[in-house]
């Protein structure tokens, strides 16, 4: 009985691990095949092909770069805009993403006066989104599992220079982990949980509450970005990038 578990959990890890390179080898080949079309000058079906790994919950900056490229090349700027925002947001120190973002904004029909944002609070960001939030999460425990050997050294040496060496290094690599772990969770939340969005309707009118009755407060062309602040069934509430708010239909923005 024991044999035959062994051998069905075996099967079952080996087809999880097939699936899981299958899966990988297929998603390169799609990426590859939009490439391909892409600089044969056929759009439609390098975005075809990009989507279907988007679809998959494949995520990386040079994936949404090209579908951003590809959606510019059919001109469909709000699109472009979304992904270049989502690829911006996973390597936001790359040079094209950054000069794409710009050019497609340039595009757009709205300008808004923004609200400066403090240059520390600018700078933490850069630096979360310097690395992914599982590699902030993984220098955060390697980081602890160091102080806490050097913690030992300082507690069990009794070599005097050792102490020194051990309980400096713990609290300096303590640091680094506490450090690490913020930029991890500020990473999480730009990337995931920042409720950012680019609006998709051609034209749309803010409203003073969450119906259609409501007064009209500004109207918005697409490729704008907003902040999502609140939703209230099928209505959300926005917030421009100069401050202003107002309501507007769930179906008319896609979130970054």
């Amino acid at each position: 009985m024991d044999s035959i578990k062994r051998n069905i959990l075996s099967a079952i890890l080996i087809l999880i691990i097939t699936s899981g390179a299958y899966a990988q080898e297929s998603g390169t080949g799609k990426f590859n095949q939009g490439v391909t079309y892409f600089s044969a000058g056929s759009y439609n079906d390098a975005l075809q092909s990009w989507t279907e790994v988007y679809n998959t919950g494949y995520r990386s900056a040079a994936l949404c770069y090209n579908i951003g490229n590809a959606y510019f090349k059919l001109n469909n700027i709000p699109q472009a805009i979304l992904f270049y925002e989502r690829a911006y947001l996973l390597k936001p120190a790359d040079e094209d993403i950054n000069y794409n973002l710009q050019i497609a904004r340039t595009l757009i029909v709205d300008r808004f006066q923004e609200i400066p944002e403090l240059f520390f609070v600018r700078w933490y960001n850069f630096v979360s989104l310097f690395l992914s939030s599982n590699q902030w999460a993984r220098i955060s425990i390697v980081s602890f599992i160091l102080s806490l050997l050097f913690l030992s050294l300082y507690i069990y040496s009794l070599n005097y220079r050792h102490k020194v060496i051990g309980f400096w290094f713990a609290v300096s690599l303590f640091i680094i982990s506490l450090g690490s772990f913020v930029l991890s969770s500020r990473n999480k939340y730009l990337v995931h949980d920042s409720h950012q969005a680019v609006i998709t309707n051609p034209v749309i009118s803010g409203k003073s509450s969450p119906d259609s009755s409501g007064t009209d407060l500004f109207v918005l062309h697409e490729g704008t970005k907003v902040s999502v602040e609140d939703e209230v069934g099928e209505w959300l509430e926005i917030r421009l990038s100069d401050g202003n708010k107002g309501w507007v239909p769930l179906n008319s923005l896609n979130i970054i």
